[in-house]
């Protein structure tokens, strides 16, 4: 009985362990606005998508299609993601989308909201993030991006 009982307790101590590790530790990257263009992979098999990789002059488009048919666009170049674009039924996880940024879009979000009062696009634009989203249910779309990782010579308007 004493050796059951901690086994039992030493069961508990390892996922309490487990537990606060997976608070500390970041769980895997995804490809967000300023990660790592390596993570492709990860959001490929995370909304178990179908995904086309192009290369446009100085940077490439990694566009993953998942099997509700949401489409999410990632631009990078030097190995880093510069904007991110979607379509969809519903809209993307913000926070997932924006990674380090989602703060600051979260703080403009409210100040724009506590303006307008009212519903409807949304279009941000503050030093180092520009964001445009809008739609209604089943038909969801928008991009963001950091002006300053634009390669030289895009246009924003070829985020899409």
């Amino acid at each position: 009985m004493v050796k059951r009982k901690w086994f039992l307790l030493g069961k508990r101590s390892v996922f309490r362990t487990c537990a606060a590790l997976a608070m500390v530790i970041p769980s895997t990257a995804f490809g967000v606005l300023g990660g790592s263009e390596a993570s492709v992979q990860a959001d490929q098999s995370r909304m178990q998508a179908q995904v086309q990789t192009s290369r446009v002059g100085a940077y490439t488009v990694h566009e993953l299609q998942g099997p509700s048919g949401t489409v999410i666009r990632e631009y990078a170049a030097n190995g880093t993601v510069f904007a991110v674009a979607w379509e969809g039924h519903w809209p993307p996880d913000m926070q997932q989308l924006l990674g380090s940024y989602f703060e600051t879009y979260r703080q403009a979000l409210q100040a724009q909201t506590e303006k307008s009062r009212g519903r409807g696009p949304v279009y941000i634009e503050v030093p180092g993030l520009v964001v445009n989203a809008g739609g209604h249910p089943r038909s969801f779309k928008g991009r963001a991006f950091v002006p300053e990782m634009v390669p030289q010579g895009m246009k924003a308007e070829a985020i899409r």
